[in-house]
């Protein structure tokens, strides 16, 4: 019986011992919640628009334009006269050199039949006496230029006329050298010859598809990683443009968008330009410096990973009474952060955390401010492992829940630089750039990752060339 009683008292201390230095903690999991929406706004920023048109493009719209014959006036009750105008050759539109003030010369040749009637009618008696003159010849014409509602519009005059063929007059059938009686009477038709001109240039020049098209792709969301489907969604808000300025053999507007951009995580986000929506505002200067976002996506999955880094090889505690973080997952819980440690030692199971993320700008590491044990994590703590719930070792295991997002930074960043370098969505229209310093802005949690919105201050441009 002594024997007995000896091997039952060994056993039960060798239960009770192994208890005291291992001990089960069974606490409850705080579960994830949703963290929708996953769209974030940014401050409005600034986009240049410079659009570049060369003479030629406008020279050969207004070929396009005005063919054959380009003018017919066969109503000679009105004003007595019947005009017909027929373009001979390619008209030619060029920078007017010898202008001051940066007009444009056209060159038309022409071939004109003008019906002058002179005479009068009196006790219904019709005394009329009709003249028939044929121009043959090239019109220089000059013209200022304005920009309104999204057009580039004329004023244009004459200036002179170069006979290729002398001015004839057909008098009984026969073709009569009239250029004496001609010369003087130019004004019968210059006035028509310039508001040809100018409903051309302006109907060739209405430059507002061009930009809305451009402005359309550039809406188009872009995806900028596809490892965690981030999305940057450009919002135009209002488009701004200067004065028209002819430089050497092309025509500069200066025009700017004003929009929002946005950092959309998950599938593709719809286009939220609305064409009927957009303005043109006119302004004396363009700013030229943009405030951007972009998103430092850190999932949660690769966020823990780094941090169960972080604790390897690491014990806390003293004596007797050490554990090792084994594996470490975060996830979001009702605008904090869950840490759960699972620990092996004097105690076993998972120890939950919770705290608010926070970015270091000198490290650039996300850190957790006011971490402290979940509630039921703590009670259970109080009553089997008080140590571990003493501030000291929670202090410890706060300085490895971090991790850095200098490649994440790089990543958006390298993202960013891609679209800024010669990004062409469409045909002639192309988007440059440059990035200064990036500053941290805000973080943002998701159901599936912590997002740290940068602040990214440079220039964009998107260059449109030339009429399509």
């Amino acid at each position: 019986m002594k024997l007995y009683s000896f091997i039952l008292f060994a056993a039960a201390f060798t239960v009770l011992t192994g208890c005291s230095s291992t001990q089960k903690i069974d606490t409850l999991k705080p579960e994830p919640d949703d963290a929708s929406p996953l769209v974030y706004d940014s401050s409005p920023s600034f986009i240049n628009l410079p659009i570049s048109i060369k003479l030629s493009d406008i020279e050969n719209q207004t070929n396009a334009l005005l063919t054959g014959l380009i003018y017919e006036d066969n109503n000679i009750e009105d004003d007595d006269i019947q005009i017909k105008i027929w373009k001979q050759a390619p008209i030619q539109i060029q920078n007017d050199p010898a202008s001051p003030n940066k007009k444009i010369k056209t060159i038309l040749p022409l071939k004109a039949n003008i019906k002058y009637r002179i005479g009068t009618k009196k006790m219904g008696i019709e005394l009329y006496d009709i003249r028939e003159f044929n121009l043959n010849g090239k019109i220089t014409l000059s013209s200022e230029t304005t920009l309104s509602n999204w057009k580039l519009t004329t004023k244009t005059e004459f200036k002179s006329l170069d006979w290729a063929e002398s001015p004839t007059m057909t008098v009984f059938g026969k073709n009569m050298p009239i250029t004496y009686l001609v010369n003087p009477a130019i004004s019968i038709f210059k006035k028509t010859i310039e508001k040809t001109i100018d409903e051309a240039i302006e109907q060739s020049m209405d430059f507002k598809p061009n930009v809305l098209q451009a402005v359309e792709k550039i809406a188009t969301p872009i995806q900028m990683s596809d490892t965690y489907e981030s999305w940057l969604r450009i919002v135009p808000i209002e488009i701004y443009s200067t004065n028209a300025k002819l430089k050497n053999d092309s025509f500069l507007l200066e025009m700017g968008m004003k929009c929002n951009m946005e950092t959309i995580v998950g599938k593709k986000p719809e286009s939220k330009f609305s064409p009927n929506k957009i303005a043109l505002k006119p302004v004396a200067k363009i700013p030229s410096q943009i405030s951007a976002n972009i998103a430092a996506i850190s999932s949660y999955v690769d966020a823990s990973k780094i941090m169960t880094q972080n604790f390897a090889g690491q014990e806390f505690g003293s004596g007797s009474k050490k554990i090792t973080v084994k594996n470490v997952a975060i996830w979001h819980k009702e605008g904090k952060m869950v840490i759960a440690l699972d620990v092996l030692g004097y105690i076993n199971g998972t120890l939950y955390l919770n705290g608010f993320p926070q970015y270091n700008p000198q490290t650039k590491e996300i850190y957790f401010d006011k971490l402290d044990y979940v509630l039921d994590t703590k009670s259970k703590l109080m009553r089997t492992a008080n140590w571990l719930a003493q501030g000291y070792i929670l202090k410890k295991m706060e300085e490895s829940c971090r991790y850095s997002i200098q490649p994440n930074l790089e990543e958006g960043k390298k993202s960013m630089a891609a679209y800024l370098k010669n990004y062409s969505p469409m045909p002639g229209v192309f988007v440059n750039g440059k990035m200064e310093d990036i500053q941290f802005d805000k973080i943002q949690l998701t159901n599936q990752a912590i997002i740290a919105f940068i602040k990214i201050n440079g220039t964009v441009n998107v260059s449109v060339n030339g009429l399509k």
